[in-house]
């Protein structure tokens, strides 16, 4: 009537409205953040209290969920208190040497090292030295974002408490989210479900790795005599956590500590490092990751690159799943484009 084409002023609704929300999923990121990960937290603890909800009697799952709690807090007090206080201990002491080493580095010139493998522990003695001064100035820096950071804390706390009502009211959201479909509800219901078993199996292939990577540092670089030996696979099983680049800092750190430490076998620390990487890149890790989940290392490398440039350390975090959620939501659009296109006209 006004000369405006209906389905132009669709698009452009369309288009606005999507602008808005992206802005709105922008502006909210953090606490989205922070719902994510108690999702994949949720996921971690989804195995163990479906395996009590299914010997327990109840029609609900409050007490299978209320155990799981239970069972994980007793296993956090029994094993991971104990391997804490040692951490901490290990991290005091490294803590405290640090300064004295990086003075005498400062004041004793390293000697001339033949070529090859033994003039490793000069190299790193030299960068330490020419870095100096801003290994010192970067102290302050670090304890002045630790005590700032500190109010984060609170989300230790938060991240559980979501989690428990994730695992205790997700089916009830998942089906109210179905009811309110008219159309596509089989399609709708089958991705759910592709996209729950994803997460199941990202999340405890995940967690198996970060496991292996810490009981065998731990027990390898306990019986090569490494200095702070499980400090450092600690510090392996956190940043496993972290895809492609995680596992790449924590081997820096474990030479780099070796070397410092005054570790006289630096290249089997490294000989080791590389050993294990290939027998988890392309043996343990292929067998625990489902198909669904193993990607293209090309793939992984784009995605954690550009998910560091879009969210710093939580988007590399969250690109490996994110990608394989896009692949499996591609293959159910074009899984149920080619089911349409087999349906008889007029059915």
């Amino acid at each position: 009537m006004l000369g405006i084409d209906a389905r132009a002023a669709r698009a452009t609704w369309t288009a606005a409205l999507v602008l808005l929300l992206l802005g709105a999923v922008y502006l909210i990121r953090q606490t989205l953040l922070i719902f994510v990960i108690a999702l994949l937290f949720a996921y971690l603890l989804y195995p163990l209290m479906d395996l009590i909800d299914r010997k327990l009697p109840s029609k609900t799952r409050t007490p299978a969920l209320a155990l799981t709690y239970v069972l994980v807090l007793g296993f956090l007090a029994a094993f991971a208190i104990p391997i804490g206080s040692v951490v901490g201990r290990q991290a005091a002491n490294l803590a405290s040497a640090a300064p004295a080493f990086l003075a005498r580095l400062q004041q004793t010139p390293s000697q001339a090292s033949p070529p090859g493998v033994a003039s490793l522990r000069n190299l790193i003695a030299d960068a330490v030295r020419q870095h100096y001064g801003e290994l010192i100035s970067v102290v302050p820096r670090m304890s002045l974002r630790v005590l700032s950071a500190s109010w984060n804390l609170i989300y230790v706390v938060i991240v559980p408490i979501l989690s428990f009502f994730i695992l205790k009211d997700g089916r009830r959201i998942r089906d109210s989210f179905l009811e309110h479909l008219d159309g596509g509800r089989e399609a709708a219901e089958d991705t759910l479900m592709d996209v729950h078993h994803l997460l199941l199996h990202y999340m405890r292939a995940l967690l198996f790795l970060c496991c292996a990577v810490f009981i065998t540092f731990t027990i390898v670089l306990s019986a090569m005599r490494v200095p702070y030996a499980l400090l450092l696979a600690s510090v392996a099983f956190a940043l496993e956590f972290v895809p492609m680049v995680g596992p790449l800092t924590a081997a820096v750190i474990i030479v780099a500590v070796s070397a410092v430490g005054g570790y006289p076998h630096i290249v089997l620390v490294i000989l080791f490092l590389g050993l294990y990487r290939l027998f988890q890149d392309y043996a343990l890790s292929p067998h625990l990751m489902s198909q669904g989940v193993e990607m293209h290392p090309l793939m992984i490398i784009f995605g954690v690159f550009a998910g560091g440039e879009l969210g710093g350390v939580a988007g590399v975090f969250l690109s490996i799943p994110t990608l394989a959620l896009l692949r499996l939501l591609y293959h159910q659009l074009v899984k149920i484009r080619a089911a349409r296109r087999l349906q008889p006209v007029g059915s």
